[in-house]
């Protein structure tokens, strides 16, 4: 908190800053009566966070000074104060905007001041009029706002702006929309701005303090040279730093460049585009988080205007803090917040980083990725407005996303592969606070890798959620679990029932080749365990069957000498010697019976496979897709209805 006293005012704490009599340049108080009058405290705070009407002539909202989910931060206009029941921090618009932009007493009076159009009058300790020296912060802004100007000039105006105006307009960009936002083109050479700069008064140091320029040998340069600029402001509008892009990809340097952190740019604590969608995000609940600057303008521009985006930074806790305090909506509830991201790689850990910041949210939070990787902006360029929107209206829940982001790195084919996805996404569903919300997406879960448990499912949730321990939620959520890989093996158990009838199969394959009619058409998904898969193989490179007709225990032994380890060939031995059961006599058909509930079994997982993979299939985002799968789950049902046909004519 900034030094001074605290007076009392109508029951709330007023901060006044005290100037010793040895400083010059003290407001005087008739000018900060007059800012307090002209600054309405609702439409201050308004920039700031969401208000509701609250009755008896108040409005409430989230407290932006500590973390709630119920309004207790009250506004009184008629007073011109607001006060917070939940951390008891109180006072008047000036000591509002003093705490939350962390300015001075003096700051906040000379920001208040410049949005009213009031002129500030100083006075020294003599009681002289004068010009009180501007600030720091101030100053910096005052040069950011010149080179606003300066760099707009050279986009619009010059000859050499001609590639950046190109750059724009190869990518659907007109001169209206980059007027709206801003944009600038910053000239090739070392000293345009700083020489502009210099001449309006400000100084080399100020200069590079503020991020505007870089510090070599011989004194201040350019930090932005031949690149497009997006200007980056406060949610008050005031210009605090830039985004660049490179226009020569010859020229050295990274393709894109931001402003550096400075006294008045915090990339962690700032969003662009937000001074044009902070109004339209409190009206709408909703909020849509981008990853570049074109991609917010794209969505401003089809219509989507709540898009905003970080600055050369992941969504952090910050950013979380200041869509929650806009995004209060009826009945307690957060609104929706869509995030968007590229589909590669960087946009997968893009959205792994928003989805360990969601339980920040009290708000729905929504993930929406084309399916053909397409950002925002490719979007717009290629396919016009419509498919922003489409995209938006597509969106899916963030949990939803993340748990099938975990289980698509599995097959789904395998009894195997189903409990290592398990293994995998029970934690994700575990982080789910709310416990009928974690129960609804256990059961998807259980839908999705197609287990068709819930009951145990809901109990490997549960198993997690008791091994995540001790700590505070965020901690447990990202604590790791061990996941098994994919192909990890399950212990192999003779007494699991699936085990049993396939090794029913092959004792008849071992011990009455001539009877196992149709094995040789058999393929690995009809068996459930690897060992049983690879002893397949083994029999396949042998001839199969067919190769057993002349000389079944030549066979036998061939197939012994032919396995790959101690382990195989001991399961050979074992399956040779072990009786073979069957009801009645062993013929053709008892046989066929033996052999035909290997292939209804494995129909019958292949059915379950294909239905948990089309209830992961968007039909409306992928209709080909979906009905492809839909198509295959036909087939296979056919499939099954002639085999039972074919084992009950017993022909």
């Amino acid at each position: 908190m900034p030094p001074g006293r605290r007076e009392r005012a109508g029951g709330t704490s007023v901060l006044r800053e005290n100037y010793p009599e040895t400083v010059a340049g003290r407001i005087k108080d008739e000018d900060i009566a007059l800012v307090r009058e002209r600054a309405p405290i609702a439409d201050v705070v308004g920039e700031y966070l969401q208000l509701r009407n609250a009755g008896g002539g108040s409005l409430k909202g989230l407290c932006p000074f500590h973390d709630e989910k119920s309004p207790s931060f009250n506004v009184t206009p008629s007073k011109n104060l607001w006060y917070c029941f939940g951390c008891s921090e109180g006072g008047d618009v000036i000591s509002f905007v003093q705490q939350i932009d962390s300015l001075s007493f003096t700051e906040a009076v000379e920001s208040l001041a410049r949005q009213s159009g009031i002129q500030l009058r100083y006075e020294s300790s003599e009681g002289r009029s004068t010009r009180r020296d501007e600030n720091k912060r101030q100053r910096l802004l005052d040069a950011h706002k010149a080179a606003a100007e300066f760099y707009a000039h050279h986009l619009f105006r010059s000859a050499e702006g001609v590639v950046a105006r190109r750059f724009l307009d190869d990518r659907g960009f007109a001169g209206s929309h980059a007027e709206h936002f801003g944009l600038g083109y910053a000239p090739p050479g070392w000293e345009n701005l700083v020489g502009h700069l210099r001449r309006k008064g400000f100084s080399d140091q100020e200069l590079v303090e503020g991020g505007l320029a870089s510090q070599g040998r011989r004194g201040a340069y350019d930090r932005f040279r031949n690149r497009v600029l997006w200007p980056i402001r406060e949610v008050t509008g005031e210009v605090v730093g830039f985004g660049a892009r490179k226009l020569n990809p010859d020229e050295d340097g990274p393709k894109y460049l931001n402003s550096p952190e400075s006294p008045i740019f915090h990339k962690g604590r700032i969003l662009y585009g937000l001074d044009l969608a902070k109004r339209h995000i409190s009206r709408e609940g909703k909020a849509i988080v981008v990853e570049g600057y074109t991609d917010v303008m794209a969505c401003h521009l089809a219509g989507e205007n709540t898009a905003i985006a970080t600055c050369g930074t992941s969504f952090g806790e910050d950013h979380v803090k200041i869509l929650r305090r806009m995004l209060l909506g009826r009945s307690n509830q957060g609104g929706k917040v869509v995030f968007t991201f590229d589909g590669d790689k960087a946009g997968q850990k893009a959205a792994a980083r928003a989805f360990s910041e969601e339980h920040a949210f009290s708000s729905e939070t929504y993930v929406a990725i084309q399916p053909d990787g397409l950002d925002p902006g490719d979007l717009w360029l290629q396919q016009g407005a419509r498919s922003i929107t489409d995209l938006v209206e597509n969106a899916v829940p963030m949990y939803e996303f993340k748990i099938k982001d975990v289980i698509d790195n599995y097959d789904l084919e395998t009894p195997e592969s189903r409990m290592a996805a398990l293994e995998a996404a029970a934690p994700v569903v575990a982080s789910i606070r709310n416990e009928g919300v974690r129960r609804g997406w256990g059961k998807n879960l259980d839908r999705w890798i197609g287990l068709m448990d819930e009951g145990y499912v809901l109990q490997r949730v549960n198993q997690h959620m008791r091994r995540r321990g001790p700590g505070n939620d965020r901690d447990r959520a990202r604590r790791p679990v061990h996941v098994p890989e994919a192909d990890e093996r399950a212990p192999y158990n003779p007494d699991d029932p699936s085990v049993q009838r396939e090794r029913q199969a092959f004792k008849l394959v071992l011990k009455y080749p001539n009877l196992a009619h149709g094995f040789d058409r058999f393929t690995e998904e009809d068996f459930t365990v690897p060992q049983h898969r690879e002893l397949l193989g083994l029999i396949e490179r042998h001839g199969g069957v067919g190769a057993a007709a002349q000389d079944p225990q030549g066979w036998i032994h061939r197939l012994r000498d032919g396995a790959p380890g101690d382990a195989q060939r001991k399961l050979l031995e074992n399956l040779t010697a072990e009786p073979l059961e069957f009801y009645g006599e062993l013929d053709d058909h008892s046989a066929r019976q033996i052999l035909g509930t290997i292939r209804t079994h494995s129909i019958n997982r292949r059915e379950v496979n294909l239905k948990s993979k089309l209830a992961r299939i968007d039909a409306v985002a992928q209709p080909e897709e979906h009905n492809r799968v839909f198509a295959e789950l036909l087939a296979l049902g056919q499939q099954k209805r002639s085999l039972q046909e074919e084992l009950a004519a017993g022909g």
